[in-house]
């Protein structure tokens, strides 16, 4: 086995440059919101996310602000289903969502890939949650408890341990 075989692949900690944001943000921002609404989706159908917990979502309003990219996902659950909200982020207070998940790009990935848990990037300041504290418990623990499919293989990196 290489050298290079042998290690698993890591998110390194990064930040776009600025330009990044500001063209970011001026795009349009409901393709974030639909395919993250979307892949939420696919994970109820999976089996994923435990049903018990998003009864408690019912009716919800949420906001990803991905910093360093300018882009931002804002949705709801509703009716057993996550659900795109059209609005645009200027001209929404942040108060009218219950949950606001901020950080850099490189965190979310870290977060996703189970690099890092929540409560770390949080410890440390790379991770920003706003409103409704017990829901933000229940979203933490909801993510704690995904069972992540095990990914296929890739050439050239071994598989992660997380």
């Amino acid at each position: 086995m290489t050298a290079s075989a042998s290690r698993s692949f890591t998110i390194p900690r990064f930040k776009l440059p600025g330009f990044v944001a500001a063209i970011g943000g001026r795009m349009p921002q409901w393709p974030h919101a639909l395919a993250l609404s979307t892949a939420l989706n696919a994970a109820i159908k999976m089996k994923l996310l435990p049903q018990d917990s998003l009864e408690l979502l019912e009716g919800r309003r949420f906001l990803v602000d991905v910093l360093d990219t300018g882009g931002h996902a804002c949705f709801t659950y509703r009716g057993g289903i996550f659900r795109p909200l059209f609005m645009r982020i200027d001209a929404v207070d942040l108060a009218a969502f219950d949950l606001v998940f901020s950080a850099n790009l490189s965190a979310f990935l870290q977060l996703i890939a189970r690099q890092e848990d929540p409560d770390t990037l949080f410890f440390n300041r790379e991770l920003s949650i706003e409103g409704d504290t017990e829901l933000g418990l229940v979203v933490k623990n909801m993510l704690d408890a995904i069972d992540w499919p095990k990914l296929p293989h890739l050439p050239g990196f071994a598989s992660s341990s997380h």
